[in-house]
């Protein structure tokens, strides 16, 4: 899903005035799910009907991307895993189901759709990004880094080897009836997915996934669904709901997505608890420091340069005050932590990529 940059920091700022304080003070930690092995043949056929998947737990129900509103029409998700795929499986509540596009590749948010955007590593570069209709027409992409970064989109890649379906709850592209919704039925090759990690499923350890819902209002013009126009003639705006808050009108700042775990026990034997580390916690506040260095670079042309100019308040967490160094150079700037939590040190640039190191 594209975006507006204005309409982004605007709804970021509306964000930190709605919680009135400032960016340095609230920790919003994204939401989590554990994602659990089965031994059991999933059959990709958009229903979910295989006990794995009736054991599983939802994922929380969608929110309004900017997190304020509940969407009008419920969207959830599950996950499992083998050793060779990751499944997905998720209901869209939908009184019209209705889709048009039927090319591979093609702008798939031009009509309803669900989406998965997955970060192996967390560094907010070299992720995928899954879309699909509910006629079951895929786009499937892989962005070198986030838009807001200038980043290459490789449109010809594909999740090679993905199988997908969708059940409609109802009839499809019918306008004389009310439809309970669709659900759709995902397996990815873990082949695909690995290639933007470091090649190995992360068994007991976990990704960065968020999932998004693009849902537009609609008009009929000779009882084919269209996407509504105003009285301009241009496209209503569409309505954006998402698992995990980005807190602005933008997919692509992956720093916001959600935590999946990957459990190598099964449900009805696990006792799994996810925690989220505390280092992701920094990270949360190094990506804050980042976003405020950019808006002054775009009002001033500068960055900013000293650490107490950019760090008004301080950083504290799990009752640790956290030191951020601020390190220029000639290309930009790092953010740099040596972590109270870890052996880690944390490093943040200028162009939005997040590294760590080991401390000797």
């Amino acid at each position: 899903m594209y975006f507006s940059f204005k309409k982004s920091l605007v709804g970021f700022l509306v964000f930190l005035l709605l919680s009135g304080v400032s960016a340095q003070q609230k920790m919003v930690v994204p939401k989590s799910y554990i994602a659990h092995k089965t031994s059991e043949s999933i059959s990709i056929d958009g229903k979910g009907e295989e006990a794995s998947w009736g054991s599983a737990k939802w994922t929380s129900d969608f929110i309004d991307i900017e997190g304020a509103k509940k969407p009008r029409y419920q969207t959830r998700v599950k996950m499992l895993w083998d050793e060779k795929y990751l499944y997905f499986y998720a209901e869209l509540e939908e009184p019209h189901v209705w889709a048009t596009l039927k090319q591979r590749d093609t702008i798939i948010f031009y009509n309803n759709d669900f989406e998965i955007f997955i970060d192996p590593d967390g560094d907010t570069y070299n992720y995928m990004e899954f879309e699909m209709n509910a006629l079951n027409t895929l786009w499937d992409l892989y962005l070198t880094k986030p838009y807001r970064e200038g980043g290459k989109v490789i449109d010809n890649w594909d999740i090679k080897g993905i199988k997908t379906a969708v059940h409609i709850n109802g009839t499809i592209n019918n306008a004389s009836d009310i439809d309970k919704g669709w659900s759709i039925e995902i397996a990815m090759p873990w082949t695909s997915l690995i290639e933007a990690g470091d090649n190995k499923i992360p068994v007991d350890n976990y990704w960065r996934i968020n999932f998004s819902r693009v849902n537009w209002d609609y008009q009929l013009n000779q009882d084919i669904y269209q996407r509504k126009q105003g009285a301009n003639g241009k496209y209503l705006p569409e309505y954006n709901w998402v698992w995990s808050p980005q807190w602005v009108v933008n997919m692509h700042e992956p720093e916001w997505w959600g935590y999946v775990y990957f459990s190598s026990e099964e449900r009805e034997n696990s006792k799994d608890e996810f925690i989220v580390p505390s280092d992701e916690k920094i990270k949360l506040e190094l990506y804050n420091l980042y976003r405020k260095q950019k808006e002054y670079q775009r009002k001033n042309g500068a960055w900013i340069e000293s650490s107490q100019k950019l760090i008004t308040n301080p950083i504290v967490i799990e009752g640790k005050e956290i030191e951020v160094m601020l390190e220029a150079h000639s290309q930009g700037w790092n953010l740099i932590v040596d972590s109270p939590f870890t052996d880690k040190q944390l490093i943040l640039s200028e162009d939005g990529a997040f590294k760590t190191k080991t401390n000797n």
